[in-house]
């Protein structure tokens, strides 16, 4: 025979990955299943039994040598698969011996399962007891090999009359066994989910046991414990071709996740898991009964027809060409009719986890991330529909996904809005138009609500920051001067993440801002000073009334904002201790200097530029004698100080924490009660 001059060169072209290292022993089970069938047996006299082979125990357990756990299993050197089918009669001998056999082609077999045994294992002895033309047993026996192809036939008369056939698959490769299950059970449990459409099936399957040294495994226990209820059967017809379903309920201790079952010639090809595909499904499922594991499998001879000879995929095109798409049956058509059958038959299931989700969703939106509502009715319900128990964060990542695709289709939009398409109406681009700026106010809305829910946010944030710790002290001014303001940057630095709002809604539109920078770093003053007032802002203001005659620039106004640690009661007299005297004397240094814009143009007439003065600190009893040395006015509140120092020209205002906070909640207590935020 000629088998030997192609073999090694087709085990090298027949891939298999190191992670399917069981998938020789399943095929082997998977021929022992034909083999039965072939025998015309009844299933329930059907046998296969797989015993496990190990290696002899290298060492002995030493009593008492502080190991701990189970001791470790012997690796596992081969496979004997026992069977009472037909056997290697003739006929399935020449199949053997011939690469890409089609003898069994009708039932989706490529013949080229056995090169998969010599991918994984070193040799195959295989000694088959069978009946032969004449009614009489025989046995046959021989070892393959890669090197060798089918050696050492040999056949010989029998006495006996039971049929038996073992295959032994001998010489598990390293670089396999290695990661392959290593457990009995395991092996158990991946060969019964292989092979788990005959157990489904009319008809059922034989009986299958697999020995692992002292332990037996049964898979009717297998089926036993996975299985919920019985299963639901479905025909369908896609594109001309014929599929069959099995939807299955498992029992929720099964340790998977939802999915289909890709099968060609009685095997499972690929498993494909389907969360997040069909709405309402993110896991196990809860009916009157208890909780369960869905999988649908399915079958169909075209299937059978186009999976890849090693089995491990399909030669399908994902997507069907355009110029065949009506007819050509692809792998995207396959995935969306099973789908749509999977979410009928599980509609009834799921009702409940689309309405939990979609709760969930709202109280994340309305509580957590209101930047979202404006968006929502513009995502698919298949989009939205999420596992309740999804943590903020991801669920927060799934809503920005949706609205980033938004925001691209927006942009794709705004390019051709603006022309008119061809034959359009003008009732059509009308309508198309409005359709454009529709989604357009969506996304400013939603923008509006983020930047409004961020300061509620730094609200909270700064709340936290004026309270007494657990250690019965006061946070340190940093802390709140970097929600303020982040210290040593500018506002070149910050673009827009100052939080000047929380003192004055004017302070967001400034013409340069430092925060605790050296006055000489200042590209607005030209000055030797080393001093960092906290936060200083000059403003250059467009209103041509104070435009004296001549002059090319408009007034400015320089703001100093000094910010001291929560219930500090040091004042005292003294720059250094004094923040109002703090503050003028930072203002009085910038004047003193050649003031600038922040692209150094001159300023003129610097020295009368109006200042404003903030000092953020407790009305503590020592600040309190300060402001009345200040000669400064008392709010009706009592919670900070106001006045005006003809000396230095500013305005000074002493700002308590608590009015602070109070005054920026009330400010945009009418965007937060919009936005059904709580503002207590």
């Amino acid at each position: 025979m000629s088998m030997n001059t192609y073999l090694a060169g087709r085990l090298r072209n027949t891939p298999l990955p190191r992670t399917h290292g069981l998938m020789p022993l399943f095929e082997a089970v998977v021929n022992s299943i034909q083999a039965i069938v072939a025998a015309k047996l009844p299933v329930s006299s059907g046998e296969i039994v797989i015993e496990i082979e190990r290696a002899p125990q290298q060492m002995l357990q030493i009593e008492g040598s502080g190991r701990r756990g189970a001791p470790p299993q012997e690796p596992i050197i081969g496979f004997r698969v026992r069977d009472n089918g037909c056997g290697f009669d003739d006929a399935n001998l020449q199949s053997f011996e011939t690469l890409d056999s089609d003898f069994k082609a009708s039932e989706g077999c490529r013949g080229v399962g056995r090169l998969l045994w010599l991918k994984a294992f070193d040799s195959v002895e295989i000694s088959s007891d069978f009946a032969g033309p004449d009614g009489k047993f025989l046995r046959r026996s021989f070892t393959f090999t890669a090197t060798k192809g089918v050696d050492g036939l040999t056949v010989s008369p029998l006495s006996s009359t039971t049929r038996q056939t073992e295959v032994h698959l001998s010489g598990f490769k390293k670089e396999y066994r290695e990661r392959a299950p290593k457990t009995g059970k395991t092996i158990a449990s991946g060969l019964f989910e292989h092979c788990l459409w005959y157990f489904v099936r009319d008809g059922g399957a034989p009986k299958i046991k697999v020995v692992d040294h002292d332990e037996t495994i049964l898979l009717d226990d297998v089926y036993e414990e996975c299985m919920y209820s019985s299963a639901q059967r479905q025909s369908l017809t896609i594109k001309g071709q014929p599929f069959e379903l099995t939807h299955l309920k498992l029992k929720a201790s099964a340790p998977k996740d939802p999915f289909i079952a890709w099968c060609a010639a009685g095997r499972v090809v690929k498993e494909e898991g389907i969360i997040g595909k069909v709405s309402g499904l993110h896991g196990r499922i809860a009916d009157d009964e208890g909780d369960f594991l869905y999988a649908c499998y399915m079958t169909s001879p075209f299937l059978d027809q186009h999976v890849r000879p090693e089995r491990i995929g399909f030669d399908i095109e994902e997507i069907s060409d355009d110029l065949f798409a009506a007819t050509e049956l692809s792998l995207t058509d396959i995935r969306t009719a099973i789908l749509e059958s999977s979410k009928e038959f599980l509609a009834k299931y799921l009702q409940e986890s689309r309405v939990a989700g979609r709760e969930r969703i709202e109280k994340f939106v309305s509580q957590r991330a209101p930047r979202y509502r404006p968006i929502l009715a513009r995502i698919s319900e298949e989009k939205l529909s999420v596992d309740p128990s999804i943590s903020d964060r991801d669920l927060d990542l799934l809503l920005h996904k949706q609205l980033s695709e938004i925001e691209s289709s927006l942009l794709i939009e705004g390019h051709a809005i603006m022309t008119v398409e061809s034959g359009e109406t003008a009732e059509g681009y009308r309508a198309r138009l409005d359709e454009y700026l529709s989604k357009v106010e969506d996304i400013k809305m939603s923008d509006l609500a983020g930047y409004v829910f961020h300061r509620k946010i730094i609200l909270d944030i700064l709340q936290k920051a004026i309270e007494r710790g657990d250690d019965g002290k006061y946070a340190r001014e940093e802390l709140i001067h970097e929600v303020i303001m982040p210290m040593r940057n500018t506002s070149n630095d910050l673009l827009d993440k100052s939080n000047l709002w929380l003192i004055d809604e004017r302070l967001a539109f400034h013409d340069f801002l430092a925060s605790d920078k050296a006055l000489s770093s200042m590209p607005i003053v030209q000055t030797d000073e080393t001093k960092e007032p906290d936060i200083v802002a000059l403003n250059v203001f467009d209103k041509p009334l104070l435009v004296a005659e001549g002059q090319r620039l408009p007034l400015a106004s320089i703001v100093v904002v000094e910010i001291k640690r929560p219930m500090r009661n040091d004042a005292a007299s003294g720059e250094d201790k004094d923040p109002i005297e703090q503050a003028l004397g930072y203002l009085d240094r910038i004047r003193n200097g050649q003031t600038q814009t922040a692209s150094g143009r001159p300023i003129p007439r610097s020295d009368e530029i109006p200042g404003f003065c903030y000092v953020i600190c407790d009305i503590t009893p020592s600040v309190e004698k300060r402001c009345k040395l200040a000669q400064l006015t008392v709010t009706s509140d009592r919670q900070g100080y106001f006045g005006y120092n003809p000396n230095y020209k500013a305005y000074i205002e002493v700002v308590s924490f608590d009015r602070l906070l109070n005054g920026a909640r009330e400010r945009n207590r009418a965007f937060f009660d919009k936005l059904g935020l709580p503002t207590s």
